[in-house]
Parts: C-alpha cells; structure tokens; sequence
C-alpha cells in the first residue's frame, strides 16, 4: 500500500474511535513511524511503505485509537518553540501553560534567580532560562521519575549531559526532590508554578487520554482544586525575595480565589492573564516588603 493508503487507513480507524483530531494524529503517527515529514503526503504519496513500517504503524494506531495520548505514543511535545522529551511520568505541556511563561519572561532580568515547583517534564523552567541571559534555577518535584524526564530535557536544551548534583551540565538548572517547598535552600527572585489544580471529584470526566494516562498526581488538586496553591503560599516568603514575584498556572474558574489567596498572603499589584481562548490562565503578584 502506498504512504497516502496508510494515511487514510490511519485517519479512518482514529475517526472511527472517537478521536476528535483523527487526521491529523494519523498524519503525525505515519510521520513518525516512516521517518517523514508533511511534505511527503503531499508530493510523496504514491510511494509505497515499507512492510515494517507499516506493522508499526498498525500498531501505533491501534494504540492511539486505544487512547494513549500522541505525544506518550512519539515521546514528544513541542513547547515554546522547543522540543521536550515526555512520557507518562510527566503532564503533557499545554500550549495554555505558555502564557505563564510568556508573562514571566516579561518581568524577567539578567542574573535572576528562579523557582519551578511541581516541575514535571521542566519545561517552564527550562523555557524560562533558554530565552532570559545569566538566570540559574531549580525545579522541584515529588516524582522522581519526573526528574530525570526533567534532567534529561535540559541536558539537550541547555547544555551538554552528564552534569553532576542534578544539574543540566551548565549549572543552569538543578532538579530537586521536593514535596513542594520542604527541600528548598536559598532565597530566589521569582518563583512560578503550575500545581495540581483540578478538583479530585471533576478527575473521573475527564478526556479518557488525561484521566486515564497522564499522571493523577499533576492533576488533583484536592477537594476544592487549591489545595496547593494554599500550600505553596503558606511557604513561599521564606524564599522568595521581598519584592519578588509568584506566578501560578490556575483553572478557568479559580481566579477569583488565587488572587484572594495571595493577597492574604502578603502579595501585591496582583494580575491576572487571559489564555487564547479568553479564560483566566495565570495569576501574578509582588511580594510586599513589609510582610
């Protein structure tokens, strides 16, 4: 059968799944199994697919009509213009989360010090300190498995591999075991974060792909969705800088209730961003001095 036959062939059975992007996880897959690119379903797709490629692209279809998520299926995601490494020990990067990162970049200088809780993949921080001069931080996480995602995406991102205590081998980036702040040392110049925030009775409807295989404990939040945001706000002053700036990833619905949080806590000139689809994404704010 020819590449456009398999494509069809794919793009049928995801249809037939239920998957709402059926033609273009289809074409993606095919891309990835065949070492091609979307050209060639354009100008190339009369050639023929080699047998083994095929078997693996029956397969792989079969997987993602299964659910499995495309990018635990290739192992990728692009976030901020770059590439990361993923797998089910790590939430998939959303394009929504960049919009945390984009406000953080705005108020972002040379030589700053920074702060990445619930790091997962590490892809805020690691896109934090590839597009600002000078910055270093760290990046916690209870996951383990986690980490060496984390590690390993930094390696390939900011400098060479093989650097020892955690680092990246730039000494840019440390990836710390953490129950949120518990093994934090020093005082940092901003601190971000996209906690678990999804309500743990909401976790059951959600998309098979999420609730079934990303990991649970980058989602639940906890009974209201805020558990940790109350828990990072009531360690945070102890690291963070006065004057220094905490930005959290939140729910469509949970601005109103971060924003109280940290105005409790001592946070000031607090902001919130808007994603792409209009709903709040990000809330903001300056550590007082006086607290």
């Amino acid at each position: 059968m020819t590449y456009r036959e398999w494509y069809d062939r794919g793009s049928s059975a995801l249809r037939e799944a239920g998957i709402e992007e059926a033609d273009l996880d289809a074409r993606l897959l095919l891309e990835y199994v065949c070492g091609s690119s979307r050209n060639d379903l354009l100008v190339h797709g009369d050639r023929q697919v080699e047998e083994t490629q095929a078997d693996r692209y029956q397969e792989i279809i079969g997987r993602r009509a299964g659910r499995i998520p495309l990018q635990y299926l290739t192992g990728v995601q692009e976030f901020m213009g770059l590439e990361y490494q993923v797998d089910r020990h790590v939430l998939i990067p959303r394009q929504d989360t960049e919009i945390l990162v984009e406000e953080a970049l705005k108020n972002m200088h040379d030589g700053m010090r920074l702060l990445d809780l619930c790091t997962g993949s590490g892809c805020i921080l690691i896109s934090l300190l590839r597009y600002s001069n000078d910055c270093t931080g760290v990046g916690t996480d209870i996951s383990q498995e986690a980490l060496e995602v984390a590690r390993k995406n930094a390696a390939r991102l900011l400098g060479d591999a093989g650097g020892d205590h955690g680092t990246d081998g730039t000494d840019r980036a440390v990836f710390l075991i953490s129950d949120l702040l518990e093994e934090v040392e020093g005082m940092f110049d901003l601190v971000v974060s996209n906690p678990p925030y999804i309500p743990g009775d909401v976790i059951a409807s959600l998309m098979p792909e999420v609730r079934e295989y990303e990991p649970v404990i980058a989602l639940d939040g906890g009974r209201d969705g805020l558990m940790f945001y109350r828990r990072i706000l009531a360690g945070v002053k102890a690291c963070l800088k006065k004057g220094g700036m905490l930005f959290f990833e939140i729910g469509y619905d949970q601005a109103e209730d971060v924003s109280r949080l940290m105005e409790k806590a001592g946070f000031l000139e607090i902001q919130v961003v808007k994603d792409y689809a209009g709903l709040d994404r990000v809330v903001y704010g300056t550590l007082g001095f006086g607290i």
